[in-house]
C-alpha cells in the first residue's frame, strides 16, 4: 500500500497548517481537491507588506492574485564572464540593464530575499538581439528553466512555480544561445497547483479500443497525480541489460519496458536487421509488465543520402515531407504508406495476442532533427492522422494507445487522435528538479485535460520534488545506453546522470509504481 503523498513535508509544504493528508494512493475526489493546497504560497508579502491576496467570484471560488514580493535591477547583480552593464536598448528600468551575453560563461546573478517558504514565480523582463533566443535560469545553482523570446523590446518572461525556502537567493540567467538583456527581476507570489488537471478524459480516443488497451489506461487514470509509473527503454526487453543493472542496483525491476520499433522499417530490413521489440513485448505483458513504444523511423532508402542506420536523422536524408503530404511527390507518399504496412504487419502480432502498447510515433518532432520535423508542422498532422487512421481503420489497431509528444502546441494534432501527452527531457548530468515548467507547457497544449507522461528522460527526477511541486508525471521512461549503464557488456551502473543514491530513492519511493507493484493487469478494471 503506498503511503500519504505527503508523508515527510512539513506544514507550509503541504499548504496547510493543521498538517492534515490530503491523498493517499485510492484518494476519493474530496481528499483529491484538498492537494490543490500543495502548492499554494506561503504568506509572501512585498516589501509593502501586503499579504497575498485574491478575489471571491460570483460562483464563489477564488481567483488568484499575483502580488509583488520583491524587485530587483539585474544591473545591479553580479557580472559573469563578459556580461557587462548596458544602456544601449531604450525601455529598461533603473540605470540600464546586464548585457553582451555572447559567449559561454557570461551570465549574470541577481540576489534576492524572500520572508516565507512557498511558490514564486520569476518575472525576469528581458530583450533579445538577432531574432529567437533561448538562456537558461538558475536558481542557487540549479537549473530550473529557461528564458526565451525574440523581442528587441523589454517584455516579461516568467519562470513559474519556483519553490523557495524563506531566506536570501541567486537567480542567474546564463548564456545558452546568447543575445539576451535582462532589465530586472520581479519576484511574485505564485498561484496554487490547479489539481483539476488529474481530472483526465475519461475513454480512449479510439471507440473500439480493446478490453486490455482498456484496462491499461483504466489503470494510468486511477494512478495519475496519485503515483508515477516507472519505466525503462532497454532493446532487451523486461530482462534486458539495463533491467538487470537495475534489478542489481535497486532490488526492483521498472514497471514499464520501454522498445522500438526502428530495426523493423523497411530499409533496416534491406539491410539485414532484425527485430526483436515484437517478441519483447509478448514476453512483457505475460509477466504483467506495461509497454511502449517508439519508433525511430528509417526513411525509405531512395531517401537515403548518408549512413543508413542513422536516416532518422535529417542530415542522412533528402525526404521532403512538405512535397510529399501536398501531393508533389506521390512516390514519396506511397513509400511512406508502405512502411506503415509494414510497421502494422508487425504490431497486429501483438493485437493478435491482446497486448496492450502504448503507441508513441514520431515523436519530438519540433525539434527538427528527425526527417518527421525537417518540414511544417501542418505537414506532420497529416501524416500523424495518417497513420492514426491506417493503424485503427485499415489494421483495427484496436490495442494502441496513442501517445503524442512532438513537443510543441502548433504540432499537436488533435484531440480526437491523442490519448495521452508527453515531453522527453534531457536536461543534464544529476539534474533532479521536478521539470515543472515543462510539465505545465504539455498541460496548455490543449484544453482538454489528457495524462501527461515524462515519455523520454536522461537523468532521474526526486519524486519528492515532482510531489512538492503538482508535476506529477503518469510514468517516465529512462532512454537506455549511457543512462543507466557503464558497459556494454557488464551490469555495471553508471552514476553519470543519477547518481546511485538517487536511483535507489526514485526505485524505493513509496509513490513510484516498481513492475512487483503492478496490479493483475489483465483482469484489472476498465473503468466503464
Amino acid at each position: 500500500m503506498k503511503k500519504d503523498i505527503y508523508a515527510g513535508l512539513d506544514d507550509k509544504e503541504r499548504g496547510r497548517g493543521d498538517g492534515t493528508a490530503a491523498i493517499r494512493r485510492k484518494c476519493t475526489g474530496a481528499a483529491l481537491f484538498l492537494c490543490l493546497l500543495i502548492s499554494g504560497c506561503g504568506k509572501g508579502t512585498a516589501d509593502t507588506g501586503a499579504a497575498d491576496t485574491g478575489s471571491v467570484t460570483e460562483e464563489g471560488t477564488t481567483e488568484f492574485t499575483k502580488t509583488l514580493v520583491t524587485s530587483v535591477e539585474a544591473e545591479d547583480g553580479k557580472m559573469l564572464g563578459g556580461a557587462k552593464a548596458e544602456k544601449e536598448v531604450s525601455g529598461y528600468s533603473g540605470t540600464g540593464y546586464a548585457g553582451n551575453l555572447t559567449k559561454d560563461g557570461d551570465g549574470v546573478t541577481i540576489s534576492f530575499n524572500v520572508k516565507d517558504d512557498g511558490f514564486y514565480d520569476l518575472d525576469f523582463y528581458c530583450s533579445f538581439t538577432g531574432g529567437y533566443k533561448e538562456n537558461y535560469v538558475y536558481v542557487d545553482g540549479e537549473k530550473i528553466g529557461t528564458i526565451s523570446g525574440d523581442n528587441k523590446k523589454f517584455e516579461v518572461n516568467t519562470v513559474p512555480h519556483v519553490w523557495l525556502k524563506g531566506g536570501e537567493h541567486n537567480a542567474t540567467v546564463e548564456k545558452y544561445w546568447g543575445y539576451v538583456n535582462v532589465d530586472k527581476l520581479d519576484v511574485m507570489t505564485g498561484a496554487p497547483f490547479d489539481t483539476s488537471l488529474y481530472d483526465v478524459e475519461p475513454k480512449l480516443v479510439d471507440p473500439a479500443a480493446s478490453t486490455n488497451a482498456k484496462r491499461v489506461y483504466s489503470y494510468l487514470k486511477d494512478n495519475y497525480g496519485k503515483n508515477i509509473i516507472s519505466g525503462q527503454y532497454s532493446s532487451g526487453g523486461i530482462y534486458g541489460h539495463e533491467m538487470a543493472i537495475i534489478k542489481k542496483e535497486t532490488g526492483k525491476f521498472p514497471a514499464m519496458v520501454g522498445l522500438d520499433m526502428m530495426e523493423y522499417s523497411p530499409s533496416s530490413v534491406e539491410h539485414g536487421s532484425k527485430g526483436t521489440s515484437i517478441d519483447a513485448a509478448l514476453e512483457a505483458w505475460e509477466n504483467n509488465s506495461l509497454v511502449t513504444m517508439c519508433w525511430h523511423w528509417r526513411t525509405p532508402t531512395k531517401y537515403i543520402t548518408g549512413t543508413w542506420y542513422s536516416a532518422f536523422y535529417k542530415e542522412h536524408t533528402n525526404i521532403d515531407l512538405d512535397k510529399i503530404m501536398s501531393g508533389q511527390d506521390q512516390e514519396g507518399y506511397d513509400l511512406l504508406v508502405s512502411d506503415m504496412d509494414a510497421i502494422a504487419k508487425e504490431l497486429t502480432k501483438l493485437k493478435d495476442a491482446d497486448v496492450p502498447v502504448l503507441w508513441r510515433p514520431l515523436h519530438e518532432a519540433s525539434g527538427g532533427w528527425f526527417w518527421w520535423g525537417n518540414c511544417s508542422a501542418e505537414s506532420y498532422i497529416k501524416l500523424y492522422r495518417l497513420m492514426y487512421e491506417k493503424f485503427t481503420g485499415e489494421y483495427g489497431l484496436h490495442n494502441l494507445i496513442w501517445v503524442w509528444n512532438a513537443q510543441s502546441k502548433d504540432w499537436y494534432p488533435g484531440d480526437d487522435v491523442v490519448d495521452i501527452m508527453g515531453t522527453d527531457i534531457y536536461p543534464g548530468e544529476r539534474v533532479y528538479t521536478s521539470q515543472y515548467p515543462k510539465y505545465m507547457e504539455v498541460a496548455q497544449v490543449t484544453a482538454q485535460h489528457k495524462i501527461i507522461t515524462l515519455s523520454e528522460n536522461g537523468c532521474h527526477f526526486d519524486p519528492d520534488l515532482a510531489i512538492r511541486d503538482g508535476a506529477m508525471w503518469s510514468y517516465f521512461g529512462t532512454w537506455g545506453g549511457e543512462f543507466i549503464a557503464a558497459s556494454e557488456t557488464m551490469n555495471y551502473y553508471s552514476d553519470q546522470y543519477t547518481e546511485e543514491e538517487m536511483l535507489k530513492k526514485v526505485y524505493d519511493h513509496e509513490h513510484v509504481i516498481t513492475r512487483d507493484e503492478l496490479p493483475d493487469l489483465k483482469n484489472y478494471p476498465t473503468g466503464e
